[in-house]
């Protein structure tokens, strides 16, 4: 009984993280979906772990730049057993980050709904991808073998690491295991699918803008057409905030730029080995 209480109360807290999440890696089912890795709380953080690795999702609930917070949650899970290495996503530097540490430097980007009124061009390509396409939203049973050879299409042409390729390859696992994340599908007049982008409405108050492939064909605007369907889904299901994710590069930051976007959440990416402690005299003598 009580095994069954604690992990009662482990999928508790794991469901609170998905409902107040910020970021992407803060959605369970998705992370769940993608990657296998399990997840538990490292004070107010969550942590997916495998293998003697920890990737720490430093944005503590209700509070993501709370510094204090984020100390406690690594020094926590500083203290798993058999802990080899540790990534730390977050907004502040934590106090335990080693000189030898790796880092990278990013941020989130987000829309406030309503979304802001755009620009006459925006609004022009609009209209002409919408006389185009036609969107059509659906769950995991949309998901089909079209979606899937556009994924793989789209990994080729961008050359993406292994990593990301894998995680494009588990989409229609996602859908499947996220009610609240929905497919947008663009289709031309004859039918054939030129674009499609996945959203999820999982947390309370931040949506998000999650996958997007096009074919090269794709009719001008269809990518916007994509995002405002996104956004008006959102808004309709009574969020206030649209995070369109990392800049990852310029013309992957331009695209949000034209919508209005700003930074609103940093995100450093700090990595370390974790050496074992070394047992002190008598530990060495009785151990």
């Amino acid at each position: 009984m009580a095994v069954k209480s604690d992990l009662k109360r482990v999928n508790m807290g794991l469901a609170q993280v998905t409902a107040s999440a910020v970021t992407p890696d803060q959605l369970i089912p998705y992370v769940r979906a993608v990657s296998g890795l399990d997840s538990r709380m490292f004070g107010s953080c969550v942590g997916h772990f495998c293998e003697g690795q920890i990737v720490l999702i430093g944005y503590p609930l209700g509070s993501p730049r709370d510094k204090k917070a984020l100390d406690a949650a690594v020094d926590e899970a500083l203290q798993t057993k058999g802990l080899k290495h540790i990534t730390v996503l977050c907004a502040e530097k934590p106090s335990q980050t080693p000189e030898s540490a790796s880092c990278s430097e990013d941020a989130y980007w987000s829309l406030p709904l309503p979304l802001p009124p755009c620009r006459q061009k925006l609004r022009n390509m609009l209209s002409r991808a919408k006389r185009d396409v036609t969107i059509t939203e659906s769950g995991t049973e949309g998901y089909g073998a079209e979606h899937e050879a556009m994924a793989e299409n789209f990994c080729s042409r961008r050359r993406l690491e292994a990593g990301m390729v894998h995680i494009f390859r588990q989409l229609k696992t996602y859908l499947a295991e996220s009610p609240e994340a929905r497919l947008f599908s663009a289709r031309t007049k004859d039918g054939a699918l030129a674009a499609f982008a996945i959203g999820d409405y999982s947390s309370f108050h931040t949506a998000f803008y999650m996958f997007a492939c096009r074919l090269p064909s794709a009719p001008p605007g269809t990518a916007d057409a994509l995002l405002e369907a996104v956004a008006e889904c959102a808004e309709e299901r009574g969020h206030s905030r649209l995070n369109l994710g990392l800049g990852i590069n310029q013309g992957v930051a331009f695209f949000k730029k034209k919508w209005g976007a700003e930074n609103f959440l940093p995100c450093y990416e700090y990595g370390w080995d974790v050496q074992p402690q070394k047992k002190g005299f008598l530990a060495r003598l009785f151990g």
